[in-house]
């Protein structure tokens, strides 16, 4: 059996060629020096896989990306390549905001409020690793000050939820995997998706609340990067399992330390930043990519 997998899945309006993409990829990886094996679909026409061996994972998905969009560019098509052996992780850590949900939190809040456009700003910025996230985070709950809490469940009321985040939860879940949710955000609103979604465990910062309005405050100490990649240690410590054991997936600066230090850390549809650093992305497809990306099967996944 081959040694690695490359795994090609799908985003919306593909209209393809996967016959043109077998081309290319062979090519690529042949000029190499790689042994090839047939493709495997993981999904009809969604997701397949193409084995190899001998031929670093890393070097493999560079090249295939690179003459991908070089000869398809515009195709709505992601890739990973990574070892076969352990592909299946029993750990999830999950971002939030823009990850698991569509939504900013603090920006929907800023529009109920009315406070214009520079809390959206601020979060921009802080996302794209332009200012420090703890920093970032305060100037704008300091913002929210005297503002009314039932403003929270207002927000919390337009939680959108990723397509493909409940089948990436329900089916880890199903396969006796932990999965946790982690944010730079706050807990009224991790706590709601977590209970909605199925996730064990939701880790994420407390607004301090003053009577029936928002204090303008966050309760030290303010959990940011740094919080997330002692989440994914201290999980996979706790369950006593190796870091290559774990899947971790995030958009924003933030969350670069847990997704470089994952065994599989996957930036999903990224600010540029975390682009251009991420080892693996998934820029079209929905949240169920990182099942196929593990192996799993189309009649495999709890939907």
């Amino acid at each position: 059996m081959a040694e690695s997998v490359l795994t090609f899945v799908a985003g919306p309006g593909f209209g393809g060629s996967w016959e043109g993409v077998r081309s290319i990829a062979v090519e690529s990886l042949w000029r190499l020096g790689a042994d090839l094996e047939s493709m495997e679909w993981l999904a009809p026409e969604r997701a397949v896989d193409l084995p190899f061996a001998n031929l670093d994972p890393e070097q493999a998905e560079t090249a295939v990306r690179a003459a991908l969009r070089q000869q398809m560019d515009g195709v709505p098509l992601d890739l990973v390549a990574q070892p076969r052996a352990g592909r299946r992780k029993r750990l999830l850590l999950a971002d939030m905001e823009s990850t698991v949900i569509a939504n900013e939190m603090l920006d929907e809040l800023a529009e109920i409020l009315e406070l214009g456009p520079h809390i959206a700003e601020v979060t921009a910025r802080a996302m794209n690793g332009e200012m420090d996230f703890a920093a970032a985070l305060r100037e704008r709950v300091a913002l929210l000050r005297g503002k009314p809490a039932t403003s929270l469940e207002e927000a919390a009321r337009r939680i959108r939820v990723t397509p493909g985040a409940r089948e990436l939860v329900a089916t880890m879940r199903g396969g006796g995997a932990f999965t946790a949710l982690v944010s730079g955000g706050f807990r009224v609103f991790t706590g709601r998706v977590r209970a909605e979604l199925g996730f064990n465990l939701d880790i994420a910062n407390e607004l301090a609340l003053d009577g029936g309005e928002i204090a303008g405050s966050v309760r030290e100490p303010v959990l940011g990067r740094e919080a997330k990649l002692a989440a994914l240690r201290m999980l996979a410590a706790d369950r006593g399992m190796p870091l290559a054991e774990t899947l971790a997936v995030g958009d924003g600066a933030n969350d670069l330390p847990m997704l470089e230090a994952a065994g599989l850390g996957i930036a999903f549809h990224a600010k540029p930043a975390v682009v251009e650093r991420a080892r693996h992305r998934v820029d079209h497809a929905d949240l169920t990519a990182l099942l196929y990306v593990q192996g799993y099967r189309e009649e495999e996944i709890t939907r």
